[in-house]
């Protein structure tokens, strides 16, 4: 190995590598000045420097097979080592080293103390300019991707997701960050996309990924931060620590990243996140838990449930556990939008003592506040408490989706439309995968007859979830509103095969069925929500009576039960019912405002019922309470079928007969189709327009329409 050694040294290998060296970092340094300037691509310098890079060993190589002799350059086996003067090409290349080293010290100080101050000019004088002409900052933002499980037991992967899903909602919290949802963020869980096309769907500037490997009481954990616009990564570790240190490990990485991120988001001096301590067992039930939670399926809810009383079993002191213990069972509730079938009023008490459980431990606890937000929207006329509930929630975790979907549903609940198009719109910027949050949106655009909007913004989520229940229920909604009744069946028909216990869907595949005129399977099959006016409407009125009695005490479904009774002909028995109540309106509309933007239906069968028993000032206090709201939601720019239909009733009741018509005119245009051949039987509100030419000629358009859409679904023509 010595004579390896020496011969290098006599061939002046050493010397030529160290000439290479430093001559290709000069060369490197000039080309990355003089080229960019010019607007070189970026290709070109990347370019120079491979071709350095691979000089090298070629200068080595040449350095070592050829040698300088007085008759020029040789090969050197066919040099007589007597006759060689490797040495003093060896003192030219000492020579050589030392004056690249001053011209490579010489570019150093001028690029350091001349050139760098004039980059620094030209910075300020371009912060000199007028404010008009910055790029505006840019907001924030940053997705946790899933962490990869690395673990040698696939079963493992719960809690590397539970801890990117801890992370994430540690920065969550930090109301100047942008953090894209768990249900987005998930959606590239095991797929290997480029991170500049995941930022671009998602919105974000920067991305945190990692990987988690857990062996018996061990853990390691490994993140790194990576701007999306050039891949850099802007900060990376490795943690090894025992399970037990696994909350301070989530810390760790959250404030690093914040660290990272400060500039222009900490206005207040430092911020730090941390996450609730507790044992590492009753953690990991946990972590499971929530993320059999989001499957939202009755079964995974379920079996969240008993993981979670496993683990306050283990730590009766962890508020959180009690927290999703609480929402669990609220969305094992029985109903539509719910997943199981414990009874309501069961599932309130039971719900409730966790969510006070767990605020009694951590009164900051934001899904404590959350649940209990759901709680109160849940239970009968608690839509204000519930409001300001999950208003408390997002104040502490502005990143909280669920809970920004509890609260858009309670603004709907007090007719407030336009508010809660605000937060659903938000919702789905901050995660646009989350699904009920798509249902939502769907549904907000068709509120104001935004139905280009509705599809457009389908489009856009639908290629990363294709064949979903949800897309498909969504698109049917769309349809429906625009009287597209066989395809919107068709779509949601799919969207029930696909997910049974989607009750959303279901309740969407009644009114439907209702609205093709398949009313015997809307009473024999569909939701409790609409088997009272398909009863009703097929003349079943014991079973309907029934029902609707039930459901009124139950669930406080009293539109329904007065709805019923002024179809029935029971008009006295429903003033009756109001009267035993309620001391007047007043109280009546506390308990139940105006729901979404669809009109006061309630006010409306109120208002009918006193119109027939002759009680003219009550029916005056009903007609104008319906006329504010009417007024409010078109002021909202609430544009809809519903709602045209909502002022037609107003109108034919109050006696303006020309403008019901208009209004009737305006819903069957744009898609309306009644329950019955008849529209006035499933609307009798309507009887006064009866008869009049007009009403007879929109009534024949609608009954057209609707056999063309009975005949796509291979069924047979109605007459009116």
């Amino acid at each position: 190995m010595s004579g390896l050694f020496q011969e290098l040294k006599r061939r002046n290998v050493f010397k030529v590598g160290t000439v290479y060296v430093v001559l290709a970092w000069l060369l490197a340094q000039i080309t990355d000045v003089f080229l960019e300037p010019f607007g070189a691509p970026e290709w070109v310098i990347k370019t120079v420097l491979l071709l350095l890079i691979i000089g090298f060993p070629l200068a080595l190589l040449f350095a070592w097979a050829f040698e300088l002799t007085p008759e020029g350059l040789k090969k050197e086996k066919y040099v007589d080592r007597s006759k060689s003067i490797t040495h003093e090409t060896g003192q030219r290349l000492n020579l050589a080293i030392i004056f690249i080293l001053i011209l490579a010290l010489g570019y150093f100080a001028v690029d350091k103390f001349i050139l760098e101050p004039g980059r620094h000019l030209e910075t300020g004088e371009v912060a000199a300019q007028p404010v008009a002409e910055k790029e505006p900052a840019k907001e924030k933002s940053i997705a946790v991707l899933p962490f990869v499980n690395m673990s040698s037991d696939p079963e493992q992967e719960y809690f590397s997701d539970g801890i990117s899903e801890e992370i994430l909602n540690s920065l969550a919290k930090i109301k100047k960050l942008k953090v894209a949802g768990r249900t987005s963020s998930f959606a590239f869980k095991g797929q290997n996309q480029d991170l500049r096309q995941i930022g671009d769907t998602l919105g974000v500037e920067h991305i945190l990924e990692g990987s988690v490997r857990k062996s018996g009481a061990q853990v390691r954990i490994t993140a790194q931060l990576i701007q999306v616009d050039d891949g850099f990564h802007l900060w990376s570790e490795t943690y090894d620590r025992e399970l037990t240190d696994v909350f301070a490990i989530q810390d760790e990485i959250a404030n690093a990243i914040l660290a990272q991120l400060k500039t222009a988001l900490l206005e207040e001096g430092s911020i730090e996140v941390t996450v609730a301590r507790t044992n590492s067992e009753a953690y990991d039930l946990y972590l499971l838990a929530k993320q059999r939670m989001y499957e939202r399926t009755g079964p995974t809810i379920q079996s969240a449930l008993e993981l979670l009383d496993r683990a306050i079993a283990i730590d009766p002191d962890y508020a959180p556990a009690y927290a999703q213990r609480g929402i669990a069972t609220l969305l094992l509730k029985e109903g539509s939008g719910s997943y199981g079938e414990i009874p309501l009023a069961q599932a309130l008490s039971q719900g409730k003592v966790y969510l006070d459980r767990a605020l009694a431990l951590d009164p900051e606890l934001a899904e404590a506040w959350a649940g209990l937000g759901l709680y109160h929207g849940s239970r009968p006329l608690g839509t204000e408490e519930a409001i300001e509930a999950l208003r408390k929630a997002l104040s502490m975790n502005p990143g909280m989706i669920d809970a920004s979907n509890w609260l858009h549903n309670a603004l709907q609940a007090l007719g407030r439309p336009a508010e809660a198009h605000q937060v659903v719109s938000g919702m789905v910027e901050r995660d646009p995968l989350y699904r009920p949050g798509i249902r939502n949106m769907v549904n907000s655009y068709a509120t104001f007859g935004q139905y280009d909007a509705a599809l457009a913004f389908v489009a856009r989520v639908q290629p990363l979830i294709p064949n979903d229940a949800t897309i498909l229920s969504s698109l049917s909604a769309i349809h429906a509103e625009q009287g597209q009744v066989a395809q919107a069946l068709q779509e949601v028909e799919k969207a029930v095969a696909l997910q049974p216990s989607n009750s959303v869907a279901r309740l969407s595949r009644s009114f439907l069925w209702m609205a093709s005129h398949q009313l015997e399977r809307a009473a024999d099959e569909g939701e409790e929500f609409t088997r009272v006016a398909a009863l009703a409407l097929l003349g079943r009125a014991e079973e309907a009576s029934l029902l609707a009695y039930r459901r009124a005490d139950e669930q406080a479904d009293v539109g329904g039960l007065l709805y019923f009774l002024n179809q029935a002909g029971r008009s006295p028995e429903a003033v009756a019912y109001i009267e035993q109540r309620w001391a007047d309106l007043d109280a009546l509309e506390r308990d139940f405002p105006p729901y979404a933007g669809q009109g006061y239906f309630m006010m409306l069968e109120v208002a009918l019922a006193y119109s027939r028993t002759g009680d003219e000032k009550r029916f005056e206090d009903a007609m104008a309470r319906m006329r504010r709201v009417g007024d409010d939601l078109q002021a909202q720019g609430v544009d809809n079928p519903t709602f045209f239909m909502s002022e037609a009733a107003y109108h034919s009741l109050a006696g303006n007969v020309d403008a019901g018509l208009e209004w009737l005119d305006r819903a069957v245009t744009r898609g309306f189709v009644a329950a019955t051949p008849r529209i006035a039987r499933e609307w009798p509100a309507l009887a006064a327009l009866e008869g009049d030419p007009g009403f007879e000629l929109i009534q024949q358009r609608m009954i057209e329409h609707l056999n063309a859409e009975r005949a796509e679904l291979g069924l047979d023509p109605v007459e009116a």
